[in-house]
C-alpha cells in the first residue's frame, strides 16, 4: 500500500515562507510524477506545481517564481519551498504521486494571514 504523509503546514505572515515535505513509502522513482495541488472551501482541487520522473517542473500561474517544487531521491520526498506568500495561498495542501493510478495525501493546511 502506497502512503504519502505530508508536513509542514502552518500559520504564516504574508510575504513569509513555508517549505512543505511529502515522503513516500517506496521509492519516488516508482512514480512518472508527485506534484502539490490545493484546495480552498467550495472550490475544486487545483494543480500548483508538478515534478516528472525526469525531473521536469511546471508550475501553476499564480505560483511562479514564488514556489519551487524539489525532490530528494534518496529519502524518497518531495518539497514545495513557497515564499513571498499570500493571504490567497490559504489552502489545504495535497501531495499527488501518479503511476498506473493516483495517490493522494491527506493534506496539510497553510494558513497566510494578512
Amino acid at each position: 500500500q502506497v502512503q504519502l504523509v505530508e508536513s509542514g503546514g502552518g500559520l504564516v505572515q504574508a510575504g513569509g515562507s513555508l517549505t512543505l515535505s511529502c515522503a513516500a513509502s517506496i521509492s519516488i522513482y516508482s512514480f512518472s510524477h508527485m506534484g502539490w495541488y490545493r484546495q480552498t472551501p467550495g472550490n475544486q482541487r487545483e494543480s500548483v506545481a508538478v515534478i516528472t520522473y525526469g525531473g521536469t517542473t511546471s508550475y501553476a500561474s499564480a505560483v511562479k517564481g514564488r514556489f519551487t517544487v524539489s525532490r530528494d531521491n534518496a529519502k524518497n520526498t518531495v518539497y514545495l519551498q513557497m515564499n513571498s506568500l499570500k493571504p490567497e495561498d490559504t489552502a489545504v495542501y495535497y501531495c499527488k504521486a501518479k503511476n498506473i493510478r493516483d495517490y493522494w495525501g491527506q493534506g496539510t493546511q497553510v494558513t497566510v494571514s494578512a
